[in-house]
């Protein structure tokens, strides 16, 4: 039993069947990319894909989604500063990114909060984003080219987890292929310099933006040890769930007593005497359980399935049958 788990295509599908705001975030680029490509392909078959003036590879849904660097244009659309975090057009682009984001996200998750990885995702983007809109409007380099320029990407959000997480356990260690084991502190300082050292090789943009998103990844950690909390964006709980449409439908209604006592018992949606639990009782036990899940799953990660206990195997059989 402990081989089924041990696998990495299972400890994939564990992962993403947790419903996790990281296993969320991975999900909504790879379905923002998913679309992106196909509506692409489905413009270009009709012969409806035009490239904007100026900016290859730039297609008309790009210009809806990709965040522009003029002010004009951003006052116009201003909602791209959220969607161009979450759009990527090349494969390997977003391939690397997911890839970063996945390790750099479950290191995250083991010393911080998952309320607080959605925040720095968010916030990385948006202060990335920032950061690009200044150096074009600001440096005399970028005059002739602000009007066209968009950028696009992840990659600042994915930067600021990263440098977050080394910020706050520089020591940790990681194993790299061909290299060995390397602390967060010296991958984090290696990325950083590949930026400022690339913006004047090609696409100065996006690492101008990646820089702004290792900016707050840094503060962000600065701050949390001063003492300010992070702030909000998004209601977290709302954001773990985005994905719940994968799920099966609603939950079954029993009028047998004795199955309703049952189901009592596993921590249904009622209360002793029959009462429904409110709308907020119901996601308070919802979320309890959860966390149990999410604790055995973690300890089977680190130790195999054969370190469970006999309750805590019970306890995960009952939910896969649920699911």
């Amino acid at each position: 039993m402990s081989a089924y788990y041990s696998s990495p295509f299972d400890s994939l599908r564990i992962f993403f069947k947790r419903r996790s705001a990281l296993a969320n975030l991975i999900i909504i680029n790879v379905v923002v990319f998913l679309l992106v490509n196909i509506v692409n392909l489905f413009l270009w078959l009709f012969t409806i894909t035009i490239e904007l003036e100026g900016i290859a590879g730039a297609t008309r849904i790009t210009r809806w989604l990709a965040v522009p660097s003029h002010l004009d244009a951003l006052a116009q659309k201003p909602w791209t500063l959220f969607t161009y975090m979450f759009t990527q057009e090349s494969f390997f682009h977003i391939l690397f990114n997911m890839i970063i984001l996945y390790f750099g996200g479950r290191i995250f998750m083991e010393y911080l909060d998952e309320k607080r990885l959605v925040n720095t995702y968010i916030w990385g983007g948006l202060i990335g984003a920032v950061f690009y809109i200044a150096a074009f409007n600001i440096f005399p380099v970028f005059r002739e080219s602000v009007v066209l320029s968009v950028a696009l990407g992840s990659s600042a959000s994915v930067l600021a987890i990263l440098i977050a997480i080394a910020t706050y356990v520089p020591d940790y260690s990681v194993h790299l292929l061909f290299i060995g084991r390397v602390k967060l502190k010296y991958l984090a300082i290696v990325f950083v310099l590949l930026d400022v050292l690339s913006i004047n090789k090609g696409n100065p943009g996006g690492h101008i933006a990646h820089l702004g998103g290792a900016f707050w990844g840094f503060i962000s950690v600065v701050l949390l040890r001063k003492g300010f909390r992070n702030p909000l964006l998004i209601n977290w709980y709302g954001f773990r769930n985005v994905t719940g449409w994968f799920r099966r439908g609603p939950r079954v209604k029993y009028f047998n007593k004795n199955a309703r006592s049952r189901k009592q018992k596993a921590g249904s949606g009622r209360q002793e005497g029959g009462r429904p639990l409110t709308d907020e009782e119901y996601k308070r036990v919802k979320i309890e359980k959860q966390k149990k899940i999410d604790i055995i799953l973690d300890k089977i990660s680190r130790s195999g399935y054969d370190s469970l206990t006999k309750e805590e195997k019970e306890l995960l059989f009952r939910a896969s049958n649920k699911d």
